[in-house]
């Protein structure tokens, strides 16, 4: 865990609440040592005997619709959108953390300050709230420099509220990159010891199953929205290639005027470097009984690094599998365009 906030620092309450939460499961995770470690026996096991998918399916739905599909269900049960709301709506290890910290500094103009994005940024559907600030909490919006309050979600479009009066920042990354991304960071956060090996991922990740459901169901739902003159559909290949004309998208669509000074700024903090120099402000710490401490939020900010753990045969399966389940849903988004 990160050091204390300063005294004074305004969201004092949320950091305590974190901390307090982490503790406990710190705890937890010491009196769990001898399960974990003889789970990891049955899931190596498993793997010798060639059972190991259908064990970690087993073992993983509790977490994942257990956990974030209940999550997503209720995060925004009666909430109305409002002209303050910029919502960043995003599949899990697509760039949320980078889309969410860019216009959350393009709202603040270059001068945002928090000691945890969550601090600032609610996560709506984070399966535990006492870990993030509040959606009812009017300080992110009170203290805006803009009057506008980011949020953070990794819900598909039907779970999120639309209004004409929000904005809507919608992001989608190669698939084939999110599985490997993921596959690093449920490796420290989440299951530690108890990730399964490469192909069983694979195969979790491209079943419908998986883990904040199928990446095409979420990329269907919001490629739908991408007309709207309130909603900017971006890439995670887009946020890198152009971050300037990407903070200047933002900015046009949130309605902030920039100075060139402040959106240099922004391209400044925003960057990889310098979100790297500060994971710990993103890092949501050791969330589960079975986490490895020591993780990290921001890995390697690279775009086209799926091989370095995929096989061509992987990748290639990838490619089929969302490509036909664009397909099934009737979805014209353009993958060989962008992901082929």
């Amino acid at each position: 865990m990160s050091n204390p906030a300063p005294p004074g620092y305004e969201f004092a309450d949320v950091d305590e609440r974190r901390r307090n939460t982490l503790a406990a499961m710190a705890r937890t995770r010491r009196q769990m040592r001898p399960v974990t470690w003889l789970l990891r026996r049955v899931f190596d096991l498993s793997q010798v005997l060639g059972f190991e998918f259908p064990l970690f399916q087993r073992f993983f739905k509790p977490m994942a619709s257990g956990l974030f599909d209940k999550a997503i269900a209720k995060a925004f049960t009666g909430y109305v959108p409002t002209e303050h709301d910029v919502f960043v709506c995003s599949y899990f290890k697509s760039g949320t953390n980078w889309a969410m910290h860019t216009a959350y500094q393009v709202a603040e103009h270059g001068e945002g300050q928090f000691e945890d994005i969550l601090d600032v940024v609610p996560w709506v559907d984070c399966p535990d709230q006492e870990t993030t600030v509040w959606l009812n909490d009017p300080r992110p919006q009170q203290r805006s420099r803009s009057g506008l309050r980011v949020i953070k979600t990794h819900a598909r479009a039907q779970f999120v509220p639309y209004s004409e009066k929000a904005r809507y920042i919608c992001l989608v990354r190669d698939p084939k990159e999110v599985i490997v991304s993921g596959y690093h960071f449920f490796g420290s956060m989440l299951l530690g010891s108890l990730i399964p090996s490469v192909e069983t991922w694979v195969r979790h990740c491209t079943s419908e199953q998986a883990v904040f459901h199928p990446w095409y169901e979420f990329t269907a739902g919001y490629w739908a929205w991408r007309e709207r003159p309130n909603v900017l559909f971006l890439t995670y290949n887009e946020l890198q290639d152009d971050p300037a004309g990407t903070i200047r998208r933002m900015a046009d669509l949130m309605g902030v005027s920039l100075t060139e000074a402040e959106a240099e700024r922004v391209r400044y903090l925003s960057s990889f470097e310098h979100m790297k120099a500060i994971d710990h402000k993103f890092y949501p710490g050791e969330v589960s009984p079975f986490a490895r401490p020591g993780g990290s939020m921001i890995r390697s900010g690279k775009k086209g690094n799926s091989g370095e753990m995929l096989t061509p045969a992987q990748q290639a399966h990838i490619d089929a599998w969302c490509k036909a389940g664009l397909a099934k849903l009737s979805s014209d988004f353009p993958y060989d365009r962008y992901f082929g």
